[in-house]
């Protein structure tokens, strides 16, 4: 963020998302310098996390869903009414991870499908309201993500000890993934905020297919159980 600091039309903010205190402070800022009003809000902030399900601290699950689910509901309470008042539009970064079942990455996919799951609903609630939500499904992407897995390691009794080095690459983001440059990923999906876009654009290497996928074995509504 310091790359933004001095640009003319950028404030920055101190903001732990977990924290009451922070996000009071950051509301009263934006309303301050905006006479009360918000046009886009974008939860963007989120924890990566790898570790087979066997192995989780709960307590590490506990703070990954913090991070990824909490975190974002009660940012969108505290910016709501700023929202309301511009028709504004709530955006979610969720992930192709949610439509996939992978290895060692089962607590994360839950946390961000679970926020994937509560903005879906938030953009039938606030459509009285005239404020737009928009779910970006991302898929790879090279970003920081994959910077803070360095000294990644499993429990001692943990019954993927011998395959801790191919866990800690995949982690690493050392697994040879095709990942779509961030500038690149970013500019489509501000022009896809500017646009009014609701309901759920995908974008990120791999995110067309997991979404074709994904369509391919939807239950046809007619169908459904009640």
């Amino acid at each position: 963020m310091s790359n933004l600091k001095g640009l003319s039309n950028v404030t920055l903010l101190t903001l732990d998302v977990v924290k009451s205190a922070h996000i009071k402070v950051a509301v009263e800022a934006v309303a301050k310098q905006t006479d009360g009003s918000l046009n886009y809000f974008i939860s963007n902030a989120g924890r990566n996390h790898f570790m087979p399900i066997l192995d989780e601290d709960l307590d590490a699950v506990r703070n990954i869903f913090e991070i990824n689910f909490m975190a974002p509901i009660a940012l969108t309470q505290a910016f709501a009414p700023l929202l309301i008042k511009t028709k504004g539009m709530a955006v979610y970064i969720t992930s192709i991870s949610g439509y996939l079942n992978v290895p060692y990455m089962g607590t994360y996919a839950a946390s961000k499908k679970s926020i994937e799951i509560v903005a879906e609903t938030l953009r039938l609630e606030l459509a009285p309201f005239g404020v737009g939500v928009l779910e970006i499904v991302t898929g790879a992407v090279k970003t920081m993500g994959q910077t803070y897995f360095g000294n990644f390691q499993l429990p001692a009794q943990s019954l993927y000890k011998s395959i801790e080095d191919t866990i800690a690459n995949r982690a690493q983001g050392n697994d040879g993934l095709p990942r779509m440059d961030l500038m690149e990923y970013a500019a489509v999906v501000v022009d896809e905020i500017i646009k009014g876009t609701t309901g759920r654009f995908w974008y990120g290497n791999n995110a067309d297919r997991v979404k074709m996928g994904t369509t391919a074995t939807e239950v046809p509504q007619s169908t459904m159980v009640r």
